[in-house]
């Protein structure tokens, strides 16, 4: 990501503090990550940190500090999904694209997370690739879905 465009979403915030979280989840939603330079950049700009900049970026799960693949599956593993298989269906994507959670693969094609609940139980398991969600899973369907993610 260059510079002028790092500038171009920080010109839309006032410039302090007050906009890091909104400036950084428009960096990573454009770029799928936050890089170093931009948080550095971010840095400059908005008279924060840097270390605490890193603090939030990696405390916080919704940000990244690596790159993730074009398409994001998050596997939910809470309680309802567990009790219906997810742990079959997340069996099932780790087969179909070679990835553990919490990896991206060497194509950047798919970045995979697991997460304790995405907030539809009676749909469980479920499985959401970039903000869709895909309900009563079972592993095969599960890989038919992944083969609409090119």
């Amino acid at each position: 990501m260059d510079n002028g465009k790092i500038d171009k979403i920080i010109d839309k915030y006032p410039s302090d503090s007050s906009s890091l979280i909104q400036v950084l989840l428009e960096i990573q939603s454009e770029n799928r990550w936050l890089p170093k330079e931009a948080l550095a950049k971010v840095s400059e700009r908005l008279k924060v940190p840097l270390n605490r900049i890193r603090h939030i970026t990696t405390f916080y799960k919704a940000f990244s500090v690596v790159p993730k693949g074009r398409h994001e599956i998050h596997v939910c593993t809470g309680t309802a999904c567990h009790v219906r298989g997810a742990k079959r269906v997340l069996g099932a994507v780790q087969d179909a694209t070679g990835l553990k959670p919490g990896l991206t693969g060497e194509d950047f094609r798919f970045s995979l997370e697991t997460v304790n609940c995405v907030g539809c139980c009676a749909l469980g398991p479920v499985m959401v690739i970039d903000g869709e969600h895909h309900g009563k899973l079972a592993p095969a369907k599960s890989k038919d879905v992944l083969k609409n993610y090119e």
